[in-house]
């Protein structure tokens, strides 16, 4: 019965050193959970990499009674139990070698639309939030769904705009389902649910959101989808880790570019550096790459009247848009208005007038196109 291969399955991962890889070689080699627990001890430890160590504690009558509060915690609160053993997960999460034995589900799991994950900092700068709202707001007709991290920051806001365009949105928790964290964003889960999206988590009811525990999310949200978008991110942040999870899974990653001098752009510019991922130019080159445009809007981006949206900086998009398109100002007066020194303000004007957002006249006056 399934129930019953739920039982052991939990009761089994519950086991000390009995990890996703070695639960996936023990299911692989007798059958099922329930058969690995009703194994003898020197029967377990004839399978090649099974020590005593790991073998002692299989049988052990607490963790099948762990498994049954367990069990009940799901029924009571709506969690389905998928194990991966019964080709349970999300077709993509199953190809991936170190892919969670079991997987607790709130929600339903719509595998007919595209997943795109995105990830990035805590500290998410204006620039990082335009282009997320940018970005949803395209795609937001074609069967996309979204994955994250529930954290504060990035991954709140692709969660919060991929509700208001009503793209279906994953979250993927560091815990069990009876606890939030962080609690700032419950509110938000709920919401999520509440709009045919999906939580997603490989930890127990009794396992708190412990710092370790991310970088295991991590793996998920990679690998839960064919790309991951780096937004914004410092050196070591823990979108690194996503990223290098899915290029591991030989998945496509791409990498939102910033100036050198900012901290949570430096892991970005990193990654696009040593070709860990590919660089964002544009929201319209980057749905093309994703594979999101269907013929016709293909067509459309051929013709000279198609626009191409360039994403731009936050003090270059503070600087573009106090230019009018009919009254020029000067380099003065753009260094009074900012309250800016001209010179700092001169490799952004040249910046802009190379992308064609605004037009150079004599004696360094400046309007927008």
């Amino acid at each position: 019965m399934r129930s019953e291969e739920n039982l052991y399955a939990i009761a089994l991962r519950h086991c000390p050193l009995i990890g996703d890889l070695v639960f996936r070689k023990l299911v692989g080699e007798v059958g099922s959970a329930k058969e690995v627990w009703d194994l003898s001890k020197s029967g377990l430890q004839n399978i090649f990499g099974i020590g005593k160590k790991i073998a002692v504690e299989i049988g052990n009558s607490e963790h099948l009674k762990f498994a049954e509060k367990e069990i009940s915690f799901c029924e009571k609160n709506d969690i389905k139990i998928n194990l991966r053993h019964l080709g349970d997960l999300p077709t993509l999460l199953n190809e991936c070698e170190d892919a969670p034995a079991i997987l607790y589900q709130k929600g339903e799991f719509n595998s007919s639309k595209k997943a795109v994950s995105i990830v990035g900092t805590r500290n998410l700068s204006t620039y990082g939030k335009h282009f997320i709202r940018d970005f949803l707001n395209d795609v937001k007709k074609e069967k996309i769904m979204t994955v994250s991290g529930l954290a504060l920051g990035a991954d709140a806001e692709v969660h919060d705009i991929s509700i208001q365009n009503n793209i279906t949105t994953i979250a993927v928790l560091a815990h069990g389902f009876h606890t939030l964290y962080p609690s700032k964003n419950r509110k938000l889960s709920q919401k999520i649910l509440e709009n045919n999206g999906v939580l997603f988590t490989e930890f127990n009811s009794s396992q708190k959101p412990d710092r370790e525990n991310f970088i295991q999310r991590n793996r998920v949200i990679a690998g839960l989808a064919p790309a991951t978008i780096v937004v914004e991110s410092a050196f070591g942040g823990g979108s690194i880790s996503t990223a290098t999870f899915a290029n591991n899974y030989n998945r496509e990653v791409y990498a939102l570019p910033g100036r050198i001098d900012e901290k949570y752009s430096q892991g970005c510019n990193q990654l696009i550096y040593q070709n860990k991922a590919a660089i964002i130019s544009t929201i319209s080159s980057l749905i093309d790459q994703l594979g999101f445009r269907d013929d016709v809007e293909k067509t459309g981006d051929l013709f000279p009247d198609s626009e191409i949206k360039v994403l731009l900086p936050e003090h270059q998009q503070t600087i573009f848009n106090i230019l009018d398109k009919k009254i020029p100002l000067s380099l003065d007066e753009i260094s009074q208005k900012l309250e800016t020194p001209t010179y700092k303000i001169l490799p952004d004007l040249l910046q802009l007038e190379i992308l064609g957002y605004i037009k150079a006249l004599s004696g360094r006056q400046y309007l927008s196109i």
